[in-house]
């Protein structure tokens, strides 16, 4: 059995490869009578989909969404809401050297154990590509809790990082430059650094921070449907992705409780927000803020030695459009992500 949707109210059901003919979802429980703004779904698309620069896959791929139903004059219908993302870019030749050979830390080896039929043209259903959906999907959540504000950005390519507390942060400038990075200065590093990584064959990993604002008090289910719970499922659900904190995270093993208590204002706020927005598994109506590590792409544009499927050692060379560091890319995949989530326990709250 394959778990391919997500969600508890609001469920995302999706379908699709690399190289297939399309990719797709399915988005039901979304309430009826809200009026879409397609502009806003097709933008999210476009700060996802490959081509966008020289760091990352050439791949040229459209990533125009078709809406099939649950929606009608513009207005969504209460019934489920499917779409189709048409792949028009595939280059399946590419990958023929990898029809009897695993990629090192890839899941070509893991889904060949699990299924014993794997699809290795660009990686089939284990591909990035497939986040594309859950962007679809994102962006209409983000329509349903528009009130809530969402936005990630990245704060750490390999040793680079963003030196500034998120408060600090314009989040209207992480657009403005090719690694989504609100800071110009350490952007610019960062695609030195990247593009440097790339000329070498190699990938490189980082970190994404997410920062939720707005966020109404009791979103969270205890015992086990936690707010970043949820929020840590849905981001190891991305590709690529090694950890989660929310709050201080590891840092509060070294602290002591007298340093690490949110102290309360009397209006109910807290004088910091060490815990992240987050109590008990619940909101508390304070700014939620996490990081994403991701890890360096497996494929590689330099020999590595691996195996084949009858156990002999090989020399493997990575060939194919690939991103050299995954991060940039996943920024709107991780606001899609959270906003998800949000409108998953924002729906079991208001119906």
């Amino acid at each position: 059995m394959a778990h391919n949707t997500f969600g508890n109210r609001l469920t995302l059901t999706t379908f699709g490869a690399s190289h297939g003919i399309a990719i797709g979802g399915i988005l039901d429980g979304c309430p009826s009578g809200l009026v879409l703004d397609f502009k806003a779904i097709q933008n999210e698309l476009n700060r996802r989909k490959p081509g966008q620069s020289k760091l990352v896959s050439q791949r040229k791929e459209m990533d125009e969404v078709q809406f099939l139903s649950g929606i009608f004059k513009g207005k969504t219908t209460g019934t489920p809401i499917g779409f189709l993302i048409e792949n028009s870019d595939q280059k399946s030749k590419d990958y023929e050297h990898l029809k009897e050979v695993y990629r090192p830390s890839h899941a070509d080896f893991t889904y060949d154990k699990k299924y014993a039929h794997r699809d290795y043209r660009g990686g089939g259903r284990s591909s990035a590509r497939e986040t594309a959906n859950w962007v679809v999907a994102g962006a209409i959540a983000k329509q349903i809790i528009k009130d809530i504000h969402i936005n990630a950005f990245t704060s750490t390519v390999g040793e680079i990082t963003i030196d500034k507390p998120y408060q600090k942060i314009d989040f209207a400038k992480t657009d403005t430059n090719e690694v989504k990075c609100p800071d110009a200065k350490t952007a610019q590093k960062m695609i030195e650094l990247i593009a440097e990584v790339k000329k070498e064959g190699d990938t490189i990993g980082g970190k994404i921070t997410c920062v939720v604002q707005n966020v109404p008090i009791g979103l969270g289910e205890p015992i086990f449907n936690k707010l970043q719970a949820q929020l840590a499922k849905a981001m190891f659900s991305i590709n690529a992705v090694k950890g989660f904190e929310y709050g201080t995270g590891f840092c509060a093993a070294a602290m002591k409780g007298s340093e690490h208590n949110d102290l309360f204002n009397r209006d109910a706020t807290t004088k910091s927000n060490l815990s992240g927005g987050i109590q008990g598994g619940i909101s508390n109506g304070m700014d939620i803020y996490f990081r994403v590590g991701f890890k360096p792409v497996a494929t590689l544009m330099q020999d590595q030695e691996s195996i084949d499927k009858k156990g002999n050692t090989v020399v493997l060379k990575g060939k194919g459009r690939h991103d050299a560091c995954v991060v940039p890319r996943a920024v709107p995949i991780v606001e899609a992500m959270t906003a998800l989530v949000l409108a998953d326990f924002w729906l079991m709250e208001n119906r």
